[in-house]
């Protein structure tokens, strides 16, 4: 049986509760053809990032999008990134590949053009974790990336990521959900899975 987590976590854009400012952004940049090379995401926990960081990189090489935003969900693209089986799709959790190693890897790869889709694209999450070395390596690759690759970086911890690398993309800040779309969004869950909770416990 599948998680109430997993079973609910947004698979469009359309899904998103909150942060509509960046909804927004990244969708105009779809619809308009303006897809950037770099992005980072940056806020608490809990707030959105890799969700949307993963729907994006579902939509920019979704084969029947057309001239919407949103993902098909039924192309063998998105079939695949939804099976975490894309080739396209990288992801790395820099907290557990902290080394200039794995960077070093990423560089040997990226130049390679992808399997399906239009883009490679690499997310690399809690990227503040990286090392030193491993930020110089990142550097070099988001100064001369190939016209295939996109980065979409996520951290909770912005102030750690140097300088150099914020330079090189476009930031975008989440904020915190307010209790009332939270509530919101509970209480639709908890309809469809044909539950009764009282208010009080919601609001907790």
């Amino acid at each position: 049986m599948s998680t109430l987590y997993r079973k609910y976590r947004p698979k469009t854009f359309q899904d998103v509760v909150g942060q509509k400012h960046i909804v927004t952004t990244l969708t105009n940049a779809l619809t308009l053809n303006r897809v950037g090379q770099a992005y980072l995401l940056t806020g608490p926990r809990g707030t959105g990032k890799t969700t949307l960081a993963r729907i994006f990189a579902k939509a920019v090489n979704c084969l029947n999008r057309g001239k919407s935003a949103e993902p098909c969900g039924k192309c063998q693209h998105c079939i695949l990134m939804e099976e975490g089986r894309s080739m396209d799709i990288i992801e790395i959790d820099a907290a557990s590949h902290t080394g200039v190693d794995n960077i070093r890897e990423l560089r040997e790869t990226v130049a390679l053009p992808p399997s399906l889709g239009a883009r490679k694209v690499y997310i690399i999450d809690e990227v503040h974790m990286l090392s030193k070395a491993a930020f110089n390596a990142l550097l070099k690759t988001l100064e001369e990336p190939p016209a295939h690759a996109v980065f979409i970086l996520a951290t909770t911890e912005v102030h750690k990521v140097p300088v150099t690398i914020v330079s090189r993309t476009q930031r975008f800040d989440f904020g915190r959900i307010s209790e009332q779309l939270m509530t919101t969004h509970l209480k639709s869950v908890i309809a469809e899975e044909k539950l009764t909770v009282s208010d009080e416990v919601l609001a907790l």
